[in-house]
């Protein structure tokens, strides 16, 4: 995913790593390290958001998505910035596009999009520009992604529900 993404963002200037909490940050940290490591892409801060709800969670808490605004963040000038978030599940697109307001807000001059697992049943108008794999299952498969330092072992794993 890591040679995916360098090609977007060589030659410009200001960078950021945005990765959705709460998997999406460990995925977003890899991403950062590797694009430092191997194509020596420098001064790229990482910043990471926190959106209520997850599709695939079947025991939904939240009934809408929201983003929870990190004050932090308030000051922080975008401007002229590509930013890559960073995610590890596409279902729906409601976390993506909650990220994608928020920084839209902030006048990024770009915004790409990377999921470890593109499930391909966006549902709102987000695409994704990077995916590690797109599994087009159906709409009560679970898809649980695996990330280290919240699982032992870096993984995807795909449920289906049993049939009573």
């Amino acid at each position: 995913m890591a040679w995916n993404a360098v090609g977007p963002l060589v030659g410009k200037q200001n960078i950021m790593i945005v990765g959705i909490l709460r998997r999406g940050v460990p995925l977003a940290e890899m991403l950062h390290k590797r694009l430092i490591k191997h194509f020596k892409l420098v001064n790229m801060p990482l910043m990471n958001l926190e959106i209520k709800r997850y599709a695939d969670d079947l025991t939904l808490l939240y009934p809408e998505t929201k983003l929870t605004e990190n004050h932090k963040f308030d000051a922080i000038d975008l401007s002229g910035t590509t930013v890559l978030v960073v995610d590890d599940v596409m279902y729906q697109g409601h976390s993506m596009l909650r990220a994608v307001e928020y920084l839209a807000r902030k006048q990024v001059a770009e915004i790409g999009t990377m999921v470890l697992v593109d499930r391909g049943a966006n549902k709102l108008p987000v695409r994704i520009d990077i995916a590690g794999v797109r599994l087009d299952v159906a709409h009560t498969d679970i898809i649980e992604c695996n990330v280290p330092p919240f699982e032992p072992e870096f993984k995807i794993d795909l449920f289906k529900p049993t049939i009573n």
